[in-house]
């Protein structure tokens, strides 16, 4: 029976490090987790849809996946990662880039900026839907698309193992200058769960430096911090959110935030409550003046990160001159 649109995609539970192999669905195997927009491609005679993660159809913005897809000489359906290679990255700023674009644009975008599928699950093959089937079954029968050329680019088979040190490997912070932001654990037994989260997403993290500009909440109770560096010009720039503070942190950080003076750069600034919306942080400036050591994962877009950081330490061992600037 026909798989019919839209899907929900079944998810992850995201863990901060890799548990031990006994915390592990029996038969795990890890995949990579490349930065990028999830997505689910209905290739058929009669319909091909790129379904965002929302249930949108991405296909107006990627014609380039849409005209792949249409040559594909089996009718499949497909999970997996829309990515755009951009100076030697898997770039996410590249990809929203491409995604607002319709029309001359999008074809345009398609030629100068490439997009890719990297697949990692299929869910229907020639009309039979896999849903209840095992995970280990599944990826044979992706990996036997693969060695036919049934898929082949822009198409490309998510790296996969059950090698714990490779996994391990997979987090360093090498592989997410690249792109690759962490791994995704799948046990080899698991069906396909449709808005479960019965995966384990762990994602590389490395840690920083920023100086508190500003808090959210109040100087005498720190809810979250805003962190920042300079440009290469001297300018303030904001870099990372914190998540929330535990009551201990709050406390000993208090003394130490002392108010900005009125010609601090963010006085009457607006910064948006988190990435991607239009809602605006009430935050209070504060004197750049302590340097906080952060741990983030490995999702940088244009100098700020992507996700909330968790603030480890001050640093009071560094001055402000200290802190790498902007964008390095």
């Amino acid at each position: 029976m026909a798989l019919t649109p839209p899907i929900e995609p079944m998810l992850a539970e995201a863990r901060r490090q890799l548990p031990p192999d006994a915390a592990l669905p029996r038969n795990w195997v890890a995949e990579q987790k490349p930065d990028g927009f999830r997505a689910i491609l209905f290739a058929r005679p009669d319909l091909v849809m790129l379904q965002s993660r929302q249930g949108a159809n991405l296909i107006g913005a990627f014609p380039d996946i849409a005209a792949a897809a249409g040559e594909l000489g089996e009718a499949l359906v497909l999970d997996g990662e829309l990515v755009v290679p951009y100076e030697g990255r898997l770039h996410f700023g590249e990809l929203q880039s491409r995604a607002r674009r319709q029309g001359r644009g999008a074809v345009q975008a398609a030629a100068e900026r490439p997009a890719y599928l990297i697949v990692f699950d299929v869910l229907e093959a020639g009309g039979t839907e896999l849903l209840a089937r095992p995970y280990r079954e599944r990826r044979v029968i992706l990996e036997d698309l693969f060695a036919r050329g049934v898929l082949a680019a822009p198409f490309s088979l998510c790296p996969a193992t059950s090698d714990r040190q490779v996994a391990l490997d997979w987090l360093d912070p090498a592989w997410g200058a690249v792109g690759i932001e962490g791994v995704v654990i799948k046990g080899g037994g698991q069906p396909y769960l449709p808005g479960r989260r019965a995966w384990i997403k762990v994602r590389s993290h490395t840690t920083a430096e920023g100086m508190i500009g500003g808090v959210t909440g109040t100087l005498a109770s720190p809810a979250t911090l805003l962190l920042a560096r300079c440009d290469a010009l001297g300018n303030l720039r904001m870099i990372a959110r914190t998540t929330s503070l535990a009551t201990a942190v709050r406390r000993d950080l208090a003394p130490q935030l002392h108010r900005a003076d009125p010609d601090h750069p963010w006085q009457g600034r607006r910064f948006s409550a988190s990435w991607g919306t239009r809602g605006e942080l009430e935050f209070h400036p504060v004197r750049p003046e302590l340097v906080a050591e952060f741990q983030a994962d490995t999702a940088v877009d244009e100098g700020r990160y992507r996700h909330p950081v968790h603030f480890l330490r001050i640093r009071a061992d560094l001055t402000y001159n200290e802190v790498p600037l902007f964008g390095e």
